[in-house]
């Protein structure tokens, strides 16, 4: 409240101004990567990034299936096509396998990707150097999609960190919010520069209004960016709150017959941004529907897990690379409550409401 009365005093409301400079300054240092630059959305971020690698129409773009739209949305925008590939069962994320033999299915047809972005899945960090080596032969650039995954490490770096570029949202949802925001990351100043140009409707730096090229409106307001400022100091202690919430249901449910957890990688450490669990319903006695169902009716929002991508209407036409774990993972899947603000006895009414479904 206080960054964001300093802002209003400072007279800067509409986008740029000082806070969106500490802001960027201070999630480049928190991340460890030199060049960012706030925008209205993480999808804002992820559509210049790929414009950036000059995807257009007629381009491929590999990407997780096991993931929310907003990270898919962009190449269609660009005119290119996405192709999905399947996730492993032991993180959750894109496989690297299934990614290679992608890649020389599409080297052999002779057309390539122009990009790959796998997502890091409710905040578990993708296995980023095994995609990196399988992609570098190609030489396709990763982007990578860490809408969920800010406060999650990679083998001791960040989130996204040592990709072409990285992206992630500040939307209510998140670990962090500003209400609705996103940033796009990368070690290459040339990449933010430009996107930063292009979310300002590519406005030359000339006296008067002059366009050479199609711009957007997609930079962070000043206003927003306090908040973000604000909220970026308390990262840590959000996501410490979201592991304990986490081990928290897993001391009370993992013993339960036909329940599994979202599994941590031996790589990272994920910010359990989501809770999820898999529900066997032949071990369990209830499936995940009517234990989301059971939850509602106690006034408890769960969800189940994102639905694939290549079992969405809008992308029926699409490639894919096998699907069957996604599938699994969205049949068995609940996201169980995880917001920050949650009590003991919030979580032990959920428990209870979980454990009543079963045999």
């Amino acid at each position: 409240m206080e960054l964001v009365k300093q802002a209003f005093e400072s007279n800067y409301i509409a986008p740029l101004g000082p806070m969106v400079d500490a802001f960027e300054s201070e999630f480049a240092a928190k991340l460890g990567i030199p060049y960012v630059v706030a925008l209205s959305s993480g999808t804002a971020a992820m559509h210049l990034a790929l414009h950036c690698l000059d995807i257009g129409p007629g381009d491929e773009v590999l990407a997780s299936t096991l993931t929310f739209i907003g990270s898919v949305n962009p190449i269609i925008y660009l005119g290119a096509k996405p192709v999905f590939i399947d996730s492993d069962l032991k993180t959750w994320n894109m496989d690297p396998d299934l990614l290679a033999e992608e890649l020389d299915d599409c080297a052999a047809r002779g057309k390539l990707p122009k990009a790959v972005v796998p997502t890091d899945l409710y905040g578990q960090c993708v296995d980023l150097d095994r995609i990196l080596k399988v992609c570098e032969p190609f030489d396709v650039p990763v982007v990578v999609d860490s809408a969920e995954a800010l406060g999650a490490s990679y083998k001791n770096r960040s989130a996204g960190n040592g990709a072409r570029a990285s992206i992630y949202s500040f939307n209510g949802n998140k670990i962090i919010t500003t209400s609705g925001g996103g940033m796009l990351a990368s070690h290459d100043a040339e990449l933010i520069n430009k996107a930063k140009f292009l979310s300002q409707q590519a406005r030359e730096a000339v006296p008067h209004y002059q366009h050479t090229q199609i711009g957007y409106n997609y930079r962070m307001s000043n206003i927003l960016a306090a908040i973000g400022l604000g909220q970026l100091k308390v990262l840590e202690e959000r996501v410490a709150a979201k592991r304990r919430i986490f081990a928290a249901y897993k001391k009370a449910l993992g013993e339960l017959p036909g329940i599994e957890f979202m599994p941590e990688s031996s790589y990272g450490q994920a910010n359990r941004w989501l809770t999820v669990i898999l529900i066997n319903s032949d071990q369990f006695g209830a499936d995940c529907n009517a234990v989301r169902l059971a939850l509602e009716e106690n006034n408890i929002e769960a969800r189940p897990v994102w639905k694939p991508m290549h079992m969405q209407p809008v992308f029926s036409e699409c490639r894919k690379r096998q699907g069957s774990v996604s599938e699994k993972l969205f049949k068995q899947g609940l996201c169980l409550p995880s917001g920050t603000s949650m009590s003991i006895k919030d979580i032990e009414q959920v428990v209870e409401v979980v454990t009543s479904c079963s045999f």
